[in-house]
Parts: structure tokens; sequence; C-alpha cells
């Protein structure tokens, strides 16, 4: 019997076309699923997940106890249409957005405990960030003196446990601790900060453009000293340097003496001693020295110091004194300039002036602080004496962040420094006649067998001098701080004369 070929178009398409492709998808669909059950069980993705987000963990650890259990079609099926953990969180309310985190690398030398990374603020932050305001710690002393003694040569004068001892038993109401910096400001040049301390955390300062006199008979003996922030006693212990500040280095420290303005000696002809005939400024004996400091300082009729500085680059006996000049006794802070204060240069000038014609400072310069507060290190140093300017906290009180002002310190007030020279040891000798020409010298004089007195010295500069704590010059505490860029100001020469 013969098989005749189908005209209907139905049925050759279902025999061509349709049932090769549906026998061809049902195979497919069957290898799948076997290649799906050939996979690893869902645990061992889920524990390759984990050791991804825990990579400290050992790849090498033992499997799960059920690591040869095979998943069943139910498992399967249930685990891979179970909606993730987006899919299913709460929308109401929206969750909050994770704080993000900035990784700082750590670098460790070779055989460094990892867990010695872990530093407390006050051995990670720098002298500079913390002479700036931008870090805090909890010990100064610990902080500076672990820096200092990093840097010491064998050959610095003072030795920093006596510098640490030094701070330490002035850590009170009545301590009398006293520094004079050299500081290289980019700005000012080179200049000399005094700071006396005035109570348990504060210090009153002064900028002195060409540093204390030395030579008795000197015809520029005379300085002016410009009265500047009330600084942290802390401050006593800073030696840094940067780009920004310049150089910083303790040129001498001590401890200060106060001294009546006049002693009960003879009246001599000395310009310290004569032509005060308004009284005398004598605190009570029972006074210590700080608040001796105080009461000569808040006279309102002289505002006169006559103190002593017992430390170990000055002579023994060397004595300033140090009074407001009658033209600057105000008692308000100044006001917030409206622009950078620039130098003036002016070619007129009247012969007759305020200041002592023996001051060495122009009337027009302006010394900024050594504490650069409210700043960021890598400003300028115009940047930063703006900043400074729109700082009005420090600018109403002329006080520094930690420091009081308890003996009424007003910013930017000139007053008249000198040595003075009978309490340093000197007397006057005449030499020659005086119609001859002959003139006064001051010579060393003599209490018994004792010679008062000293030979004279001389402030060279930072490219001469060193730091009685660490021998360093202002060069090597450059050097040392990793400092570069900084551009100084020239022209600053010693008085020699």
């Amino acid at each position: 019997m013969t098989r005749h070929a189908s005209n209907d178009p139905v049925k050759i398409l279902d025999q061509e076309v349709i049932t090769p492709y549906l026998l061809m998808g049902l195979v497919g669909a069957a290898a799948i699923v076997i290649l799906v059950f050939e996979q690893r069980p869902q645990h061992y993705n889920e524990r390759a997940l984990h050791l991804r987000a825990n990579p400290m963990l050992n790849s090498s650890s033992p499997e799960p106890e059920d690591s040869d259990h095979q998943s069943t079609p139910h498992e399967f099926f249930t685990r891979h249409t179970t909606p993730p953990q987006s899919l299913r969180a709460s929308i109401s309310p929206p969750p909050s957005r994770a704080r993000k985190t900035t990784l700082h690398p750590i670098s460790y030398s070779s055989g460094q405990d990892p867990r010695s990374a872990h530093q407390s603020e006050d051995t990670a932050a720098s002298l500079a960030a913390v002479e700036a305001g931008e870090a805090q710690i909890r010990n100064h002393l610990e902080h500076f003196s672990s820096h200092l003694s990093a840097s010491a040569k064998p050959s610095a004068p003072l030795s920093i446990h006596a510098f640490e001892d030094l701070y330490k038993r002035n850590q009170h109401e009545h301590g009398r601790h006293w520094v004079i910096h050299q500081h290289d400001h980019p700005v000012a040049g080179v200049h000399y900060d005094l700071r006396l301390q005035i109570n348990e955390t504060s210090s009153i300062s002064w900028a002195i453009m060409y540093g204390l006199p030395g030579n008795a008979n000197s015809r520029r003996l005379s300085r002016n000293a410009t009265e500047t922030r009330v600084h942290n006693v802390w401050n006593h212990l800073i030696e840094t340097a940067s780009a920004s500040t310049g150089s910083l280095l303790v040129w001498d420290t001590g401890e200060y003496e106060m001294l009546p303005y006049h002693e009960n000696i003879e009246r001599v002809t000395d310009d310290e001693l004569s032509g005060d005939s308004d009284g005398d400024c004598k605190p009570s004996s029972n006074l210590s020295d700080s608040e001796k400091l105080h009461a000569a300082f808040q006279n309102p009729a002289q505002r006169k110091i006559r103190v002593r500085l017992h430390g170990t680059r000055l002579p023994p006996s060397y004595t300033l004194s140090i009074r407001l000049l009658s033209s600057e006794n105000r008692h308000e802070q100044p006001a917030k300039p409206s622009r950078k204060r620039r130098r003036k240069v002016s070619t007129d000038r009247p012969l007759a002036q305020a200041t002592p014609p023996t001051s060495d400072l122009d009337d027009d310069e302006v010394v900024p602080d050594a504490h650069p507060k409210s700043m960021d290190v890598s400003l300028l140093a115009s940047e930063r004496e703006i900043a400074e300017q729109e700082d009005e906290e420090v600018r109403l009180t002329n006080t520094y962040p930690g420091a009081t002002n308890s003996i009424g310190s007003i910013h930017q007030r000139r007053w008249y420094l000198s040595m003075d020279r009978y309490a340093s040891g000197f007397c006057p000798v005449r030499i020659g006649n005086r119609s001859e020409g002959g003139r006064r010298m001051w010579m060393r004089r003599r209490e018994g067998e004792r010679l008062l007195g000293f030979e004279p010295f001389y402030v060279m500069g930072r490219e001469l001098e060193r730091s009685v704590v660490t021998g360093r010059t202002a060069d090597e505490v450059m050097a040392d701080e990793g400092v570069q860029g900084f551009v100084g100001r020239k022209g600053w020469r010693p008085v020699t004369e």
C-alpha cells in the first residue's frame, strides 16, 4: 500500500518545523538541568564569598563537615528563588548613608611590631603642627623633650635633663621661667622673642629686632621691644622650623628675678638710673617674682620693669631695664586693620621722635608673632598674617588659646629696652679730662675681691649662633625638620659698635 504525501499545509508545518524545534528545546533543557546539578553545592559559594570578605582567614582551613552534602532539587530551587536582601529591606524610613572612611597608609620599618603603629598623638604630632595649633597633645614637656633629645649635640651647653628640670620647677602659679627664641620669620626677618612667665600657663612676650645688648660701652645700647601676644608657657620648649614661619631655636632660657626699679645705691649718671624723678616702683618684698612683674607692668604711672635674667648663655647678673614709652601708654587693643599692613618708607621723617634715638627698630616695622594660630602650615607667610588678623578672639584678648592675659598686655606697644649697666656689674669711670675730650667708660666693678660685670658679647644672628639646648644652628633646625622652599628676609646685620 503506497502512502501519499499530504497536501495539508498545517501538517507539513508541524512535521517539518515545530516538531524538530520542540525536541531540540526539550533536549537543551534536560542538558541544563544536568549541568546545574553537577556544580558545587551552594554552601561552597557562600564560603567563597565569606573568604573574600575576610581575606585574613586561612584559605587552607578545613571544609565544613557537610561538604559532601548534595543539594536536592527542592533545596536548589528554594535557594535560588529567594529575593536578595536588597529587595527584602524596608524602604520606609530610608536607611542612613554610611559615613565614608579614609584609610591612611602606615609604613613600618623592618622588624617593627605592627602594634607600635598605633601611636598616641603625643608622639605622632610634629613640632610645627603643635606650635601652629594644628595638633593637640597631653604632655608638652615629654613631647618636645623627645624631639629635642633626638637632635641634641653633646656640645650643647644645657642638657635635656637640666632643661626639663628648669621647666618642671616653674609649673605653678608663681613660676618665673623665661626664654629667648631666635626667630627667623619670612616677613619680619631675624629677631629675638623674650618671654617672661606671668602665671602657671602664660607668658608675656616682646620681639627685639637685634637681640639683647651685650656691650656696656656700645653706642647702640638701646633696643625697641615690641609687645606681642601672650603665649602659653609650653611655647618656651619649642625649637622647630617650617616654610611658612621660619626657624625657631632656644637662644637662652632660665629663671628671672625682679629688682626694684631703683636700688639704694649712690646715684650715678647712668642713663638707666637718671631722669626718673617721678618716684620708685618698689613692690613688696613679700611678693613672688611673678607678682612683682605684674605690679611693675601694671603701674599706671611708670610701667617700668627691672629684671635680672639667670640663664645659660647670658653672663651672671645680666639685668635689663624695660620701660614703656609715654606715647605708647594705651590700655585698649588695636583695632582690626582693614587691610594688610605694609612697611612704610619715609624720607621726610621728623628728627624729634618719641622713640629714643638709640633704638634699632624702625618706627614702621611690624614684628609678627612667633605663634601662627589659626593657620595651615602650607599657607604663605602673608596669608598667615591675614588669617591671624581675622581671628577676632585672639585680637581682642591679645592671647593665644590656652593662655591667660592676667597682666593686661596690649598688642604692638613699643617698649624701651636697655642693659642696666650698674646692676649688671659695671660702674662709670671718667677717662681723661672733660675739657680735653675725655669720655666716660663703663668698667667692671669690684665688690671686695669679687669682680663683677662681664666681657662684651654680641648677638651675631642665625648663621653663627646655636641653641643652648641642642647646639644646632637655624639652618640645622631647618634641615632636621625637612623644610624646603623657605625664603628669608635679607638685610639683618648684628650690632657690633
